[in-house]
């Protein structure tokens, strides 16, 4: 079971962290709060579900820079930037290299609980599509090169006699071959063996 989503809240101004931490509390949301991104990196998990509200400047290591860090390293979290009235151009450029949005300092509280709720949402989305990817890939694998070879025709809508052609197999052969994919994938019919493969990206 997936933990309760967090929001994370990087800013070096301690008023913003205390009164951000409060707002989000006070609407029954997680969250966590730091004073740098250096600070966030250290404690960063993965596996948390979430978003992260960060802010674009800060002493030693920037908003963007841990965005870009986080991008490395595959990070499926949600970016809100926080910027002040001059910084909205580095805040567009924040958003073409992947966050979701930027909020203006001073905002108004239920903008910003509006896009961590928007935020949150999406990544719960995300992490399951992901999650759902991962088990088709591990039934891939579990697949012969022979087994891969039907099953890719399969979904390409060929039928038995067509396959055997092209393999040059005898039909009984396909059909073995085919109802073993169908049973190692999980599958119940041919339209939900193409779906798994249209989500896997195969």
């Amino acid at each position: 079971m997936e933990p309760e989503p967090t929001v994370f809240v990087v800013d070096d101004d301690a008023d913003v962290l205390e009164a951000v931490g409060f707002l989000l509390h006070s609407v029954g949301l997680k969250a966590e709060t730091y004073a740098s991104a250096k600070e966030f990196l250290e404690a960063y998990d993965q596996t948390k579900p979430g978003c992260l509200v960060l802010d674009v400047r800060m002493p030693g290591m920037s908003g963007l820079e841990l965005q870009e860090r986080l991008h490395a390293l595959e990070s499926t979290l949600p970016i809100i930037f926080l910027s002040a009235h001059g910084d909205v151009p580095i805040a567009v450029h924040a958003i073409k290299a992947g966050a979701v949005d930027f909020l203006e300092k001073p905002f108004r509280d239920q903008e910003l609980i509006d896009k961590v709720q928007h935020a949150i949402e999406a990544n719960v989305r995300l992490r399951k599509e992901l999650a759902e990817r991962n088990r088709i890939a591990a039934r891939i694998d579990t697949l012969t090169q022979r087994e891969r070879e039907v099953m890719e025709l399969v979904v390409q809508g060929k039928t038995n006699k067509a396959i055997a052609s092209e393999l040059g197999l005898s039909q009984r052969t396909v059909e073995i071959h085919r109802a073993r994919v169908m049973r190692k994938m999980q599958a119940d019919s041919v339209s939900e063996l193409v779906q798994m493969v249209m989500r896997f990206g195969a």
